[in-house]
């Protein structure tokens, strides 16, 4: 018999979906246990859980250091922007 539970259905692969880890095409595998949708790739092994709108849950739980404000940049550092030469033109 199934050791499935009866509210886990059968996983089926998603047609033109992307591996958000290894970037494969056509290997991952969706499936709903108890209303709340699972997705995991077979080439591998990513996998997550997904809320209503579809985005990914995060797995790991919030801690001070991940909820901790970015730094403030350093105002000695400034970034620098090139301009091409216009007098410098490719060979064609």
């Amino acid at each position: 018999m199934s050791d499935l539970p009866k509210s886990v259905t059968k996983r089926r692969f998603i047609a033109g979906a992307v591996c958000p880890a290894c970037s494969e095409p056509d290997k991952i595998q969706m499936w709903d246990e108890d209303g709340v949708p699972h997705r995991e790739c077979v080439a591998c092994g990513y996998a997550d859980t997904l809320d209503a709108r579809g985005n990914s849950v995060p797995k790991e739980l919030p801690t001070r250091i991940s909820l901790a404000p970015p730094k403030p940049a350093d105002p000695k550092v400034q970034g620098v922007q090139f301009f091409p030469n216009p007098k410098l033109k490719k060979p064609e």
